[in-house]
């Protein structure tokens, strides 16, 4: 685990630490990065509550047609 706290690439505000999974060898690890900015000066903010945008690693499902 990561002992440093996270700050805002943009305003350098600290941010909260969240987990996100990514696929390993067939299992899901768990990544501790940066939250989303909640300073409503910064160019990064994003409102509570909502949505953040998910990285899924540049891939799009494909369609079943």
């Amino acid at each position: 685990m990561d002992s440093d706290q996270h700050v805002c690439p943009a305003c350098g505000q600290p941010v909260r630490t969240v987990v996100r999974r990514h696929k390993t060898l067939g299992a899901w690890v768990p990544l501790w990065v940066a939250g989303p900015c909640h300073n409503p000066e910064c160019a990064a903010y994003v409102a509570e509550g909502a949505e953040p945008d998910e990285d899924h690693g540049g891939k799009t499902p494909a369609k079943n047609s």
